[in-house]
């Protein structure tokens, strides 16, 4: 009550803030956000989730860094996919159907929906694979008939 009664009447104390330690930078870094793998499951969900969107948990895949977002933990056999080689990783990640699964030093899962590359480009986990390829667009006799109607 005394406290509130000296802000009321103008007389609190003002102590100065020391200049020193303070910073208008973001606290989280992407340098610091790299994923450590020799931890459980939890941790590595975590971690992913904890860094989920701003700066984004990364590792290196192939050469190049690979951002991580959407994680959960995954309480369910293994499922089947493609291998994928993660740098520092114990066990490979599985390419699957609904995503990224990796794996915990406790033999647990996580899985990962989206990844992001380093040129920004931001893929479902379960594309990894066919991120990279195109499909060409072939037209029938008619439709390349109306398509040349149309020109």
């Amino acid at each position: 009550v005394e406290a509130v009664h000296l802000i009321a009447d103008g007389k609190a104390p003002r102590i100065p803030q020391p200049e020193e330690g303070a910073t208008y930078e973001g606290i989280q870094k992407k340098e610091n956000a790299e994923i450590s793998w020799d931890q459980p499951a939890a941790a590595l969900h975590n971690w992913i989730r904890g860094h989920d969107k701003v700066p984004g948990a990364w590792t290196t895949i192939d050469g190049q860094v690979v951002t991580f977002y959407g994680s959960s933990l995954l309480d369910a056999s293994v499922p089947a996919g493609q291998e994928l080689t993660i740098k520092g990783a114990s066990r490979p990640g599985l390419v699957t159907k609904n995503g990224l699964v990796v794996f915990g030093n406790d033999g647990k899962m996580v899985l990962v929906r989206n990844l992001q590359f380093e040129d920004g480009k931001m893929i479902p986990a379960s594309k990894y694979f066919s991120a990279d390829e195109t499909t060409a667009l072939e037209l029938t006799e008619e439709e390349k008939k109306i398509a040349e109607d149309i020109r």
